[in-house]
């Protein structure tokens, strides 16, 4: 075997390509292919080198707010106040190694969601088809290409149809190369290496095989360093909003604060060094600095949620935006139905043919209807059943699950009518040799083969659309049959039209002019694919949430419509064909489109303009792909949905959301991830904010009526530190409400604040200060001293927190029921790190000298618990009396 990086592999024959790389076109066995893996190594680029941790941790401390706390320290530290400034070195080193350790979780997180969704190769081992990892492809490697496939490794193209390639990776030329096998000369440049396709380029149009001569590093791309792709970085339009707003919350905090400390000085007559400390201490208690972590942790639980429900997020913005989805465009076979065709009707010129089985399983009966002889019936449909077999590129294969298609299910399906009927797949074909093909495309609907018949004749075989068939024969041939392919569409069926043509003298290549005329249309067979039962349970989900499900296929009307009304896609549903979207302006397409639920005969183009006309009318659109040219659309899509198992590398490249297993359920799936997610980001800033605005308030109102602080600065430090860590994390954990896929949609641009959240903080915070301040002048009025009076304060805080948290876990129904209040195993352990952190903080000793508490008393504790509880109860009360207010739109039934 010669492998050189000096060898001009585009100036070779394709044939002594392959005698070089000890290959040939059958492809490897399986042992060569594992000799050669372990010998040149995984098929893939070197890893880009980790960020260095040091720096990692360090980026952690760059935020406004990190900044502020860190000025406080110091401000502390000069005023001799070595606890406090300790206590904020603290609390700003724990939420940067909080970041840091979540920071490397989202990307091995990642990491590990890239490797779910690694690129794939159809190589030939033992003279059948494969689908491997493309980091398995190994030197000697025969692979098969087709339209919107990324190439895995360097190969010399040993057989081109109507190949072009876009390289504008490695050449910078935007337009697609076309490519061929026939050598072209050795001192020719990259971009003229027409016989070749380079590693990371993408397949525009038509098929080839091609031999791999270089892998991993050994390939173009891999000798230019620089496009190595970097570590995908944990951000979101949701994370910049928040640390914008942390920011702009800063600034209003610090020119508060020095209003606040010029008052305390001047009007209070305050030493500057104890102003500056209360200043300090309301600065602290009004920064939330622990949720931009917290934040962050919900979305990459949101990820990891949605990667279990097969749906792999690729782009974080998606996880918010899937919460916002109002309308899921969808196509039909795999998705809806479950992909396993089953040929049921063969309809020929004076007869129709029962076919009986199911799925792959090639055991089954032809019976004539109409009491038509069986056998004459099968002999006359024997032209179109052979049809199917030859211009067909599916193999079925008996594995230990069954049988297995290899290729297009609609041509396994085919595949297995041929062996109903008596024929040997691999017989027919070594008989009726295929010499060319015109592979199907989206743009003309047909397939067509060219073969050598037996008697050394040469024969067209062509199946696709029975419109583009039909369109193919004479006129006068057509009478009856577009009502006959029509019937068995109504039906459910997808039906195919078969064609063949007689040559005059052999030929060896085919092109679209050998089709213009003397076509024989041989008949209809029609397939049922019946709708998964898991896309019928996710429809109704959809429907109940206000989602609009419309279906875009390529199949007739009447057979896209049956299946919509199996799955009750709507109470009536409605179809519009592709000739009549072209038929239509975008304006009024925007107006008809909302009834609408069904598009059949559609172009990937067409997609684009419905994806646009519902945009146009304020929809926030998830829009399902798999081929290349459906990638415009899944990029204009709100969140493309590109598919796992039958979908192109490009439409996966452009998708925002990748389905593992192809299925509607799944995205149904991750739309109900995306509302939880954003509901629970939502119940942490209300949980977090009211907490940070009582403290706020306590120490403004302390300096404004001149009384003594209710709580230091190192104690605001450290209740904020012991909820964030605990209460405010385990909400990223919470489960999805009852009742999350029973409301509408949110608006895209609604404010992570609603009205009733707003009010709510406003309220909080009033109540939280409220019951600060009440247990603070209790315990100095029965005779305390001032560290007792502030310990209950910082454990009144911390109790009324946890009772806050069991409301805000429901934003939409009460919390006052038997699972509300057992709450999660998640909710049970913050709680009881809480109760233990307190108990920390108010009974030992090291705890009392740092931070000046004293130990409570029972009834103290019974005091706070019970005002806790009492907090619980008014707050689902005003609930309740929100709701029959109809006051705040989320919180009606």
């Amino acid at each position: 075997m010669r492998l050189d990086d000096e060898l001009a592999w585009h100036a070779m024959e394709a044939e002594e390509a392959l005698a070089s790389l000890d290959s040939r076109r059958a492809g490897l066995d399986q042992e060569e292919a594992r000799q050669r893996r372990a010998r040149f190594g995984p098929n893939s680029l070197p890893p880009p080198p980790p960020p260095n941790p040091l720096f990692r941790l360090l980026a952690q401390f760059n935020s406004a707010l990190i900044y502020f706390l860190l000025a406080a320290a110091a401000a502390a530290l000069m005023l001799g106040h070595l606890v406090d400034a300790a206590v904020v070195l603290f609390v700003v080193l724990i939420n940067a190694l909080v970041g840091f350790a979540q920071e490397g979780k989202a990307e091995r997180a990642l990491g590990a969601i890239r490797d779910l969704i690694a690129p794939h190769a159809t190589v030939l081992r033992d003279g059948a088809r494969q689908t491997v990892a493309a980091s398995d492809v190994v030197p000697g490697d025969v692979v098969l290409l087709e339209a919107g496939d990324r190439v895995p490794a360097d190969m010399r193209i040993v057989r081109a149809r109507g190949l072009t390639i876009d390289e504008a990776l490695l050449t910078g030329e935007s337009v697609a190369a076309d490519k061929h096998e026939a050598a072209v000369a050795a001192e020719s440049s990259l971009g003229e290496h027409r016989s070749m396709a380079f590693s990371g380029t993408l397949v525009a149009a038509g098929q080839a095989t091609g031999v791999v001569t270089a892998t991993g590093s050994r390939t173009q791309i891999g000798h230019i360093s620089g496009l190595v792709q970097s570590v995908e970085k944990v951000t979101t339009p949701l994370l910049r909003q928040i640390n914008s707003f942390a920011r702009r919350f800063t600034a209003l905090v610090l020119v508060g604060a020095a209003l606040l400390f010029i008052f305390a000085v001047l009007i209070r007559d305050y030493d500057w060094s104890d102003a500056l400390i209360a200043v300090v201490a309301l600065a602290v208690g009004a920064i939330p600095e622990g949720l931009p972590a917290v934040i962050t942790i919900t979305l990459a639980i949101g990820v990891q949620r949605m990667a279990a429900r097969k749906a792999v997020i690729r782009k974080l913005p998606a996880v918010e935006t899937l919460g916002a989805t109002s309308v899921i465009c969808t196509d039909k076979t795999g998705t809806l139905t479950r992909n396993e065709m089953t040929a049921r009707r063969i309809v020929i010129a004076g007869h129709e043919i029962r076919v009986s089985g199911s799925g792959y399983v090639p055991e089954g009966a032809l019976t004539a209807e109409n009491d038509d002889d069986d056998t004459a019936a099968i002999a006359t449909a024997s032209p179109i059943i052979r049809a199917a077999l030859l211009c067909n590129d599916a193999r079925l294969r008996q594995g230990e699950a069954g049988w297995i298609v290899e290729g297009d299910p609609m041509e396994g399906a085919l595949v297995a009518l041929a062996m109903k009927a008596g024929l040997n797949p691999d017989h027919v074909r070594d008989e009726w040799l295929r010499l060319d093909e015109i592979p199907f495309d989206a743009m003309h609907r047909f397939m067509a083969t060219l073969h050598r018949a037996p008697d050394g004749g040469g024969v067209i075989m062509i199946k696709g659309a029975p419109e583009a068939l039909l369109d193919m024969i004479p006129a006068g041939d057509r009478s009856g049959w577009a009502a006959r392919a029509a019937m068995a569409a109504a039906a459910g069926e997808r039906v195919l039209g078969f064609g063949m043509k007689q040559l005059a003298a052999p030929q060896n290549d085919l092109s679209f002019d050998d089709l213009g005329k003397g076509v024989e249309f041989l008949g209809l067979i029609g397939f049922i694919d019946p709708p998964r039962e898991e896309a019928l349970t996710a429809i109704a989900q959809c429907r109940s949430a206000g989602i609009a499900v419309k279906m875009i296929t390529g199949d007739h009307v009447a057979t896209a419509l049956a299946i919509a009304r199996q799955l009750d896609l709507a109470d009536d549903p409605q179809a519009m064909t592709g000739a009549e979207l072209d038929a239509i302006s975008d304006d009024d397409l925007a107006t008809a489109i909302a009834d609408i639920s069904v598009f059949a005969r559609t172009s990937p183009e067409h997609k684009l303009r419905i994806i646009r006309a519902l945009q146009t009318s304020g929809a926030i659109v998830a829009m399902t792909g798999d081929g290349v040219n459906d990638a415009p659309a899944l990029k204009q899509a709100d969140v493309g949905t590109a598919m796992g198992l039958k979908g192109t590398e490009a439409a996966r490249e452009a998708a925002h959301m990748v389905l593992l297993d192809d299925n509607f359920a799944s995205i149904v799936a991750a739309v109900q991830e995306g509302r939880t997610v954003h509901d629970n980001i939502r119940k942490v800033i209300a949980l977090t904010l009211p907490t940070d605005g009582g403290e706020m308030l306590v120490i403004v109102l302390a300096i404004l009526l001149d009384f003594a602080l209710p709580m230091t600065a190192t104690q605001i430090l450290w209740i904020n530190l012991v909820t964030a860590v605990t209460l405010g994390l385990v909400l990223a954990f919470e489960p999805a409400e009852p009742g999350v896929m029973c409301r509408p949609p949110r608006a895209a641009d609604a404010p992570l604040l609603s009205p009733f959240l707003l009010w709510r903080v406003v309220l909080l915070s009033l109540l939280f200060t409220a019951m600060s301040l009440g247990v603070f002048f209790h315990a100095l009025d029965s005779g305390r001293g001032i560290e007792t009076a502030r310990t209950m304060v910082v454990n009144m805080v911390a109790v009324a927190e946890i009772f806050y948290m069991f409301s805000v876990r429901y934003l939409h129904m009460r919390s006052l029921t038997w699972r509300g209040a057992l709450g999660t195993p998640a909710v049970l352990w913050a709680v009881g790190g809480v109760v233990a952190s307190q108990l920390v903080f108010t009974y030992a000793p090291f705890m009392n000298d740092i931070f000046e508490t004293r130990p409570l008393d029972v009834q103290d504790g019974l005091l706070i618990i019970g005002i806790g509880v009492v907090l619980l109860l008014f707050l689902e009360m005003e609930k309740l009396l929100m709701r029959r207010l109809g006051w705040f739109a989320e919180l009606k039934p």
